[in-house]
């Protein structure tokens, strides 16, 4: 009997832990929202904390968009994080074919020298990207934050791994139909990969949308900011108000939540069988 009742036991132990690490994890969030819902008259500084508003306002939000282009600063995001993504799923999965399915001299140099700049610190490289993107007369343009994010290591390193899973018995039935390298490339590996290709858009779209550093490296314009920068902008000098700062983080927030709800039910083992229709 003891031995029947240890697996329900271990069962329970892990789901309380569980629970414990989604509670440590939403704790934060909630704060967050809370802090971005008190209002004027609330003291959001209280002793003990109170996690719940009693005074619930739109007014930190209403305040935000009104005084701030909001609105513009979440175009430019969309703009880069957008076109960063459609980049990385187009050039990474077209350098990750050939090094996963064809052979040729210095194959395995090539994907190691890949491999090896995912350890390169971005700080390292960041002076001289700088010179590049003045060179190129790109300083203060969207196109300096995009060009950057356009192809990524670990992208062809995850795209390499999944079509090199691909069975070569479906890439051969696509030779027979008729299909030329590039053909194989879309008919075969794209669909195959689909699942890793959606994991890898949402890395590219959290990175991009999140990043900080290089936008205010390269940006002064203040019509280009893109929504990190336009949030440090609320922190001024001489006044901070915490709900302003609590309301922009929530809705810097909202569309990663929304990305990764909608897309959660496409991460799945890849289907290979998918991969040819009829």
């Amino acid at each position: 009997m003891a031995g029947r009742h240890q697996p329900v036991l271990l069962r329970g132990l892990q789901l309380i832990a569980l629970l414990l690490i989604a509670v440590a994890m939403l704790v934060p969030l909630l704060w967050l929202v809370s802090t971005s819902l008190k209002g004027p008259a609330e003291d959001i500084f209280t002793s003990p904390p109170a996690l719940f508003p009693s005074q619930p306002s739109f007014e930190a939000y209403l305040r935000l968009f009104e005084d701030n282009p909001m609105w513009g600063y979440i175009l430019n995001s969309t703009i880069v994080s957008g076109c960063a993504v459609v980049a990385n799923l187009l050039f990474c999965s077209l350098a990750a074919y050939p090094l996963a399915r064809m052979r040729f001299a210095g194959r395995g140099l090539v994907l190691a020298l890949v491999v090896a700049t995912i350890l390169i610190p971005f700080q390292v490289v960041m002076i001289p990207l700088y010179l590049l993107m003045v060179q190129l007369g790109l300083r203060n343009t969207l196109w300096a934050l995009i060009i950057p994010q356009a192809a990524t290591a670990f992208g062809i390193f995850l795209l390499r791994q999944s079509f090199a899973g691909v069975p070569v018995e479906l890439e051969e039935a696509a030779r027979i139909d008729g299909c030329s390298r590039l053909g194989e490339w879309w008919n075969v590996m794209i669909p195959a990969a689909k699942a890793d290709l959606i994991t890898l858009a949402m890395f590219v779209f959290i990175g991009t949308w999140s990043d900080f550093i290089w936008p205010l490296v390269i940006l002064d314009d203040r019509s280009l900011y893109t929504l990190p920068l336009g949030l440090q902008q609320l922190a001024s000098s001489f006044s901070l108000d915490w709900r302003l700062v609590a309301a922009g983080a929530v809705v810097s927030i909202v569309p990663v939540l929304v990305l990764f709800i909608g897309l959660q039910r496409f991460i799945l083992p890849s289907a290979t069988g998918d991969a040819v229709k009829g």
